[in-house]
C-alpha cells in the first residue's frame, strides 16, 4: 500500500491482491451502481438508484500533471503523473477552512503512532482552522478495534473503515445507518461542487461507499486504473540475453522466453510463482483477486474454477513446476522472500502488484545489482488473442462522519476533508502531508523530503481520513514514472468491469470451507505436486460442498439487484 517513492508515502495508490475489497456483513448492503438494500428489486432500478446518490464529478485544474490521464475502456483511466514538484504550488482552497471547531478521528496506522500535537499535526491544525486530533490504531488489529467500537457505539467524530475489516463487524450495514452521517445531502450529485477538491475524486471512488441507497463513505487512495497486478520481468537480464519482451504475447511464447533465461546452476531460475496473477493471462473471471463469477453461453452462471481457461492454467503452471522453471523456494511457498529473489536475479519473471513498480523498488533492486531495471509485460491472452483484465473497485477504504454531529459540523468537517483531499502539486498537499517546511520537510531536487524530525512526526494518519486522486511520481527516478504511466495507459484500455464489481457480498459461510479446500489442492497442482486430474475430481467435491449453494446465491443477488456491471 506504499507509494512510488519512500517520501510520498500513499500519495500514489495501487493495488494487488493484498487490497482485498469491501465485504459487506450481510448478503448484499451496496453495490457499484447496483447493490441498493432500500431499492426496488430491479436490477435496473437498483441501479439508478446508486447512480443518483454519487457526486457529480469535476476534474482539479488547480495543478497540471507533466503526464495527463489517459482514457480508456469501461471508465478505466491511468492515473495523473509527475515528474518534480511545483516550484510555486497552487492554491487550490479558496476561503476560510474550519471555523474552531474540535474533532475526534481514528485511522489504521502501520508503523511507530507519532507523538499527539507534534509540529505536523500544529501545522496541519494551524491552517485548517480547527483541531482534528487523530488517535491512530494499529492497523494489524484495526479490525477488532471497529468491532469493539461499534458494539459499545463508542464512535469517535470522523473515522476510517478499510473495506477489508468490514466482515469484522456484526451488521455494519445496520451500523452505518444509526452511527454515520447521510452525506448524501451535502455531496450527491452537483453538491459536492462546493467541495472541488472532493469532486475531483473519480467516481468510480465513491460508488462502494453508497450503503442502503444513501452516501455514507468518504473514499481514500482512489483510482481509476485499480487492478490485480502485473507480469514483471528483469528487463536488464532481457536485454542482455538479445531478447525483446515485445514478443511476450501469449502464454507458451513467455515461457520460451523463461527458458532462454532459465539458468540453475548459476542459481538463476526463469520464473517466480506467478500465483494468481495468471488469471488476467487466461482470461479467468475474477473479482476482487479471487475466482468471480460470468455466464457460459447458455446463460448459465458459472465460476471463474469452472471455466475451461482455468484447466488451460493450471496446465501451464503445472508445466512449469515441472520443468524446473520455477524457483524452488517459490515451489515450496516460500512468498516472503520473492521480492529478494527478483532484485537479486534469482528469479527473471515474476508477478505481483503494480505498486511495485517505483523507487523504493529501484533502490532495493539496485543494491543488489548495479544494472537491475523493473519492466512490466503488456498485458497478453495465452492464447494470442485479444487481452482483458479485470478493474477493482475504484477505493477499498473510505472514512464516515459521526451522525451525532450537527450539520454546521458535518460541513466544517467536509471543508476539512476538502482541503486533505488537496490535488498532488497544491500548496495545500505539501501541508497536509508534509506539515512545516524547514521543519518537517525541505523541497530538494523538486520533491518534499522529510526532515529526522518529519520522519518521526509525519506518517500515514490524517490522509487516511481524506485524501486526492492516486497519482505516479518517484523523485528522482523520472523514467520509471515514464514508464509505469506509458504501461498503464495501455492497460486501462483492456480494462473491463467483473461480473458483481464492486458489490459488497458476504457469502454463506458454510461455503467457505469447500472453497479453502479446493485452493489447497490449486496450489498443490501448480507447484507441480498434484495432477490436474486432481483438481477436476476436488472441483466436482466443491461443487457438491458448496459451489452449487453459492451459484443460487449468487442468482438470487443477480435478479434481485443486477451484477453491478
Amino acid at each position: 500500500m506504499a507509494g512510488s517513492n519512500g517520501v510520498s508515502r500513499r500519495q500514489m495508490f495501487k493495488t494487488s491482491a493484498a487490497f482485498g475489497g469491501a465485504i459487506a456483513a450481510a448478503p448484499l448492503l451496496s453495490a457499484c451502481g447496483s447493490g441498493n438494500a432500500a431499492a426496488k428489486e430491479s436490477g435496473v432500478a437498483a441501479k439508478s438508484a446508486v447512480q443518483a446518490v454519487l457526486p457529480t464529478f469535476k476534474a482539479s485544474s488547480a495543478v497540471t500533471p507533466d503526464i495527463p490521464p489517459v482514457a480508456g475502456a469501461n471508465g478505466a483511466a491511468s492515473d495523473p503523473a509527475f515528474l518534480s514538484y511545483p516550484a510555486s504550488p497552487p492554491r487550490s482552497v479558496t476561503g476560510a477552512v474550519g471555523s474552531g471547531g474540535s474533532y475526534s478521528a481514528v485511522s489504521p496506522i502501520w508503523g511507530s503512532v507519532p507523538a499527539p500535537g507534534n509540529s505536523y499535526y500544529t501545522a496541519v491544525n494551524q491552517a485548517l482552522g480547527a483541531t482534528l486530533t487523530d488517535s491512530p490504531s494499529d492497523g494489524t488489529n484495526y479490525a477488532t478495534m471497529l468491532a469493539t467500537r461499534f458494539a459499545s457505539g463508542n464512535i469517535p467524530d470522523w473515522l476510517d473503515v478499510p473495506g477489508w475489516n468490514v466482515s469484522a463487524i456484526q451488521n455494519f450495514a445496520e451500523g452505518v445507518d444509526k452511527y454515520f452521517t447521510d452525506l448524501t445531502p451535502y455531496l450527491g450529485g452537483d453538491k459536492v461542487l462546493d467541495y472541488p477538491n472532493l469532486a475531483a475524486i473519480p467516481t468510480g471512488g465513491w460508488q462502494a461507499g453508497v450503503w442502503n441507497g444513501k452516501l455514507y463513505g468518504i473514499p481514500l487512495w482512489t483510482s481509476a486504473a485499480v487492478i490485480p497486478g502485473a507480469v514483471f520481468y528483469r528487463a536488464d537480464i532481457l536485454k542482455a540475453a538479445g531478447i525483446d519482451p515485445s514478443t511476450v504475447t501469449s502464454a507458451d511464447t513467455l515461457k520460451g522466453v523463461g527458458k532462454q533465461v532459465n539458468n540453475p546452476s548459476k542459481g538463476q531460475y526463469a520464473f517466480d510463482d506467478l500465483t494468481k496473477y495468471l488469471y488476467q493471462v487466461f482470461n479467468i473471471p475474477q473479482n476482487n483477486g479471487n475466482t468471480g463469477w460470468t455466464r457460459d453461453s447458455t446463460g448459465k452462471l458459472v465460476n471463474g474454477y469452472e471455466v475451461p481457461e482455468f484447466l488451460e492454467m493450471l496446465n501451464f503452471a503445472n508445466d512449469l513446476a515441472k520443468s524446473g522453471l520455477v524457483h524452488p523456494d517459490a515451489l515450496a511457498g516460500d512468498s516472503s522472500k520473492a521480492k529478494n529473489r527478483f532484485w537479486a536475479g534469482k528469479t527473471v519473471i515474476t508477478a505481483d502488484g503494480s505498486g511495485a513498480w517505483n523507487k523504493g523498488d529501484a533502490q532495493s533492486g539496485a543494491a543488489a545489482n548495479a544494472s537491475y531495471e523493473r519492466q512490466a509485460f503488456k498485458l497478453f491472452a495465452f492464447d494470442g488473442g485479444k487481452p482483458s483484465i479485470a478493474l477493482y473497485p475504484g477505493s477499498g477504504m473510505f472514512s464516515y462522519v459521526n451522525k451525532k454531529l450537527t450539520g454546521a459540523q458535518v460541513k466544517e468537517l467536509l471543508r476539512i476533508a476538502n482541503y486533505l483531499a488537496a490535488p498532488f502539486g497544491s500548496a495545500e498537499y505539501l501541508i497536509s502531508r508534509y506539515g512545516k517546511e524547514g521543519v518537517d520537510y525541505t523541497m530538494t531536487d523538486g520533491a518534499p523530503i522529510l526532515t529526522d524530525q518529519g520522519n518521526k512526526d509525519v506518517t500515514d494518519t490524517l490522509d487516511q481520513l481524506a485524501n486526492c486522486q492516486s497519482i505516479t511520481f518517484n523523485a528522482g527516478y523520472n523514467q520509471i514514472t515514464k514508464d509505469y504511466a506509458a504501461w498503464q495507459a495501455d492497460m486501462v484500455q483492456h480494462a473491463f468491469k467483473p461480473t458483481f464489481y464492486a458489490m459488497n457480498i458476504s457469502e454463506p459461510a458454510q461455503t467457505a470451507k469447500a472453497s479453502t479446500a479446493l485452493e489447497a489442492v490449486i496450489t498443490d497442482v501448480r507447484m507441480g505436486r498434484k495432477g490436474v486430474a486432481d483438481y477436476q475430481s476436488a472441483l466436482t467435491t466443491w461443487q457438491n460442498a458448496g459451489g452449487n449453494q453459492l451459484r443460487d446465491f449468487y442468482e438470487g443477488i443477480a435478479k434481485q439487484y443486477g451484477t453491478g456491471n
